[in-house]
């Protein structure tokens, strides 16, 4: 049986996924659900009985935003302002991330609005520190 220690780290997993654009999550083996980012448990049901998959980076926008000023941690001031979104992901789980691609103003944020759900498709934005998740609307 392994220990803790040697048993690899779910966030490093998805930091490293990340700077390579693979989306890391976990899937639970008693539910079947879905937890993005990967922890060690299932956030459905709590089954620690989890394995690791790769997303598909296929989601939908169901709300955007645009971020306040100044940006919400100094990683982001280089791109603020910028959109934000409500996203479910293909698999199921929600989460929040930028919108690339979406001109932060209220024009733009309105016809977005108008257009409903529409398609994304995940990327990988490499900051100074650290890779972040960020979505592309599927044209």
């Amino acid at each position: 049986m392994s220990t803790v220690s040697e048993q690899p780290s779910a966030i490093r997993s998805y930091y490293e996924g990340l700077s390579e654009g693979v989306f890391r999550a976990i899937t639970c083996k008693v539910c079947g659900g879905y937890t993005f980012p990967p922890t060690g448990c299932c956030e459905t049901c709590g089954s620690w009985d989890v394995i690791p998959v790769e997303l598909s980076g296929d989601a939908t926008l169901l709300l955007a935003s645009h971020n306040i000023s100044p940006a919400c941690h100094p990683r982001f001031e280089k791109i603020a302002p910028y959109v934000y979104g409500h996203i479910r992901l293909k698999e199921g789980p929600i989460v929040q991330a930028i919108i690339l691609g979406v001109d932060p103003t209220p024009q733009a944020l309105k016809a977005l609005f108008e257009r409903g759900p529409v398609p994304l498709k995940a990327e990988t934005l490499q900051m100074d520190d650290l890779p972040v998740l960020a979505y592309r609307i599927v044209s």
